[in-house]
């Protein structure tokens, strides 16, 4: 951890709330952190200096404070606001100007707010101080992987007690984390995993001791919606030396609709990278529902299982699970890199072993038989006749590894994660 003084990039509007930017900013001055402003208001003039203007916003997103007044709709000048200063914030990261983000705002500012954290690598501290913090207003694909929130709590106009014991708070997370961070780098190369918990996915209790024993460092990322963010997030930023990706169930629950998803992008960032990657399909049998709203009209009366109050569970039907598959082997194919596809015969996932809850053998046949038609080469496929939870899949998974260890296509350098 770093004795430096450590700067924070304040955002906001300028114009319209410099006694609550300057009341977050002199919070963290005067617990020894140092602060560079960026103003992204558009129709008025900040009313204290500024370290980056709104002009300077503007032009960063190839565009002017003129034009985005002379677009005479709001958030089409936010949106020209938001492109500039992502570029910017990620800029001055790059940089080595900045060690951390913090942004305040209603709807507008959050949206700018929101770009602007997703601009930033996980391990950089990046708070949201917003009057709609946690709410259904903001959809998980817009939230970067290690985003905080605190609610602005009585602060849309104006100061006040309350909205100072926000502010305050929010400036001493920000200022700590960014003095307590340790940077996501590893003396051992990193291995991605994705998977769920231990009483649905069994694979990672045996892979990652044994992986770990041939000198990696094993991340094992929960597959339900941020945490297969995270994972995209670092296989973008090529921060994996390699991939097993075995709960892919986040682009299932994309394409039919729920909540519960990681964004557009799953099942290709590793692809990209060109990060070697040995994929399976657990939990490819299911959508995953917010355990608090009702299943949809179309999933009523299918086979279900509540796992707890959070988060529940409906089987997908055979053409559902076909129309998976091919998507799957759609997006595998546009990979880098190679890729290793492990298809376990006996099912995906704990609850659909016979007498489980999910258990459908004739939708598992279905996909079973579009992934033999949709997987093909480049990508190479192996059939393991042993259910995803068998120590007979995860023994073929290792034997795969250390092949690909020995031939050279997985290195033993390590990747800076962000």
């Amino acid at each position: 951890m770093s004795s430096a003084r450590k700067t924070i990039l304040v955002i906001g509007t300028y114009d319209t709330k410099s006694d609550e930017l300057r009341f977050l900013g002199d919070c963290i001055e005067c617990q020894g952190g140092a602060t560079l402003t960026m103003d992204v208001s558009v129709l008025g003039e900040p009313a204290m200096a500024v370290s980056v203007s709104k002009h300077e916003v503007a032009a960063a997103a190839g565009s002017s404070i003129d034009a985005a007044v002379a677009a005479g709709d709001e958030n089409e000048a936010m949106q020209i606001m938001a492109r500039g200063a992502a570029t910017l914030t990620a800029g001055l990261h790059r940089e080595g100007r900045i060690d951390g983000m913090i942004a305040m705002g209603g709807t507008m500012g959050t949206d700018l707010a929101l770009d602007c954290a997703r601009a930033l690598p996980i391990g950089v501290p990046k708070y949201i101080v917003s009057t709609v913090a946690f709410s259904p207003l903001i959809p998980a694909d817009r939230l970067s992987a290690d985003i905080q929130m605190i609610l602005w709590a009585g602060g849309l106009y104006g100061l006040n007690a309350i909205c100072k014991s926000s502010l305050s708070q929010a400036a001493g997370a920000v200022l700590g984390a960014a003095r307590a961070a340790v940077p996501a780098q590893s003396e051992r190369p990193v291995i991605g995993m994705t998977s769920f918990g231990s009483s649905c996915l069994a694979y990672m209790k045996w892979l990652k001791p044994e992986l770990e024993t041939r000198g990696f460092e094993v991340a094992i990322f929960h597959a339900t919606g941020m945490g297969g963010m995270a994972f995209e997030s670092i296989a973008a930023a090529a921060g994996f030396a390699a991939v097993m990706d075995f709960a892919p169930q986040e682009l299932g629950n994309w394409m039919f609709g729920s909540a519960v998803n990681s964004g557009p992008d799953r099942l290709l960032n590793a692809g990209r990278s060109g990060i070697p990657q040995i994929v399976a399909p657990g939990c490819m049998d299911l959508i995953d529902f917010v355990g608090s709203q009702e299943l949809p009209a179309r999933f009523a009366g299918r086979q279900f299982h509540a796992h707890n109050r959070l988060l529940k569970s409906s089987v997908l039907n055979a053409d559902e699970r076909r129309e998976t598959a091919r998507e799957i082997g759609r997006r595998l194919s546009q990979s880098r890199g190679p890729v290793h596809f492990l298809l376990p015969t006996k099912g995906l996932e704990e609850w659909d072993r016979a007498g489980g809850p999910t258990h459908d053998p004739e939708g598992l046949a279905a996909f079973l038989d579009e992934a033999r038609r949709s997987i093909v080469s480049p990508t190479r496929i192996t059939e393991v006749n042993a259910h995803i939870n068998d120590r007979v899949f995860s023994d073929r998974a290792l034997e795969l590894f250390d092949a690909w260890v020995s031939d050279g296509t997985i290195t033993a350098s390590a990747r800076k994660v962000a």
